[in-house]
């Protein structure tokens, strides 16, 4: 779960990171009131949840309030990526001197939150990776330690920061660690973090990716969750406590637990498919949450043949093929199916997908090659 810009920067005022005095309007007439409160100029800022705001003409300046009120109507309503702009930022524009990036991301290979800075800051870091890398510089944090003001002053130097920012610097650096590890993030950034004219460092935009199993215990970020840059059937499937991931393949697939479904996926592409999803109805699914994973499933046009594949242990096979069957006679399903059911209650659950003429495999192998048949039109 991403949030907004502005949500981003009110997670990291209350860590103590200087940001703008801003204010989120919906409409024209809200963007001018604010405009007239923070009085001078001030800059428009597109509220979605996608990169390249700028680029796509979703950020604009404005000197005047009335000006403020032409630039939200010109960037209210408008498609940036495919997602539609319903809300801005009104921030007081910053005297930027200079530009700082400052982030902190979980290092796999490390086993450490990592806190980068580059003097590279308004570029996306990707880009500054691929095309100067010797301009990043990184340490790596201690879960116990926590971040040590000498590792914030290693960044700062290694930036070539004016000392006489360090101290501000070490700070926000601080305060962008706590963030991230308080809030259960995956990613928190900075860019640009600002030197502006009257000597301050400024956090003039920031983003904060969460991870979503950890959302649990903090019902306040939850709640700042937009739904309008989620997929539907995402949402559909979180609604019914399922995993669920979009892809781009033809075959859609149904499995008990992550591995199983990871294992199935690879061998869907192993035999020449493509999965159409990852999606994991966990362990004692009952025939409801089949039928809501199938639904999801059936509603991606893309989906040419249905794989499922249930390890039976803590989910009953019998439950399942009843869920598969409840679904079918609820659903215009156009689409043939491949059932493999093993484990707890297997038999009667064969038996109930045979009483329907479904095809059914025994080993995982059989029926990743029947999906794939079946995705490409061949009689099973």
């Amino acid at each position: 779960m991403n949030l907004h810009e502005y949500q981003s920067k009110r997670v990291f005022a209350h860590y103590g990171i200087p940001i703008p005095e801003g204010e989120v309007a919906t409409t024209p007439a809200e963007a001018q009131a604010v405009a007239e409160q923070l009085g001078g100029p001030v800059v428009v800022k597109s509220q979605v949840l996608v990169g390249g705001r700028g680029k796509a003409g979703g950020i604009k300046l404005a000197g005047t309030p009335e000006e403020a009120n032409a630039r939200a109507e010109e960037i209210l309503g408008m498609d940036i990526k495919g997602l539609t702009v319903q809300q801005v930022l009104i921030d007081p524009a910053a005297d930027i001197q200079s530009e700082i990036y400052l982030g902190a991301v979980l290092d796999r290979a490390k086993r450490r939150v990592v806190l980068m800075a580059s003097s590279e800051g308004g570029v996306e870091i990707e880009q500054v990776a691929a095309e100067t890398p010797e301009k990043i510089i990184t340490v790596a944090v201690h879960p116990y330690l926590g971040l040590r003001d000498y590792q914030a002053r290693y960044l700062a130097e290694g930036i070539n920061l004016p000392k006489e920012y360090t101290r501000q610097f070490i700070k926000i650096a601080k305060g962008l660690y706590q963030a991230y590890m308080e809030s259960d993030a995956s990613l928190a950034e900075i860019n640009p973090l600002v030197i502006t004219g009257s000597g301050e460092l400024l956090a003039v935009d920031g983003k904060i990716g969460l991870d979503d199993s950890a959302l649990f215990r903090h019902p306040d970020l939850e709640a700042m969750r937009d739904t309008a840059a989620e997929d539907e059937s995402e949402i559909e499937a979180r609604e019914n406590d399922l995993t669920y991931i979009h892809l781009d393949g033809e075959i859609g697939c149904m499995v008990n637990g992550a591995g199983l479904a990871m294992a199935t996926m690879d061998i869907v592409k192993f035999y020449g498919g493509e999965p159409a999803n990852f999606l994991d109805i966990g362990g004692g699914a009952k025939a409801d949450r089949v039928a809501a994973a199938l639904r999801i499933i059936l509603s991606d046009e893309r989906v040419k043949a249905v794989l499922i594949n249930i390890f039976g242990g803590i989910t009953r096979c019998d439950e399942v093929a009843r869920g598969v069957l409840e679904a079918i006679d609820t659903l215009d399903v156009k689409v043939p199916f491949v059932i493999r059911l093993v484990g707890t209650n297997e038999e009667e659950g064969r038996r109930i997908i045979a009483e329907a003429n479904l095809p059914t495999a025994t080993s995982l192998a059989e029926a990743a090659q029947k999906a794939v048949a079946a995705a490409k039109g061949e009689t099973l």
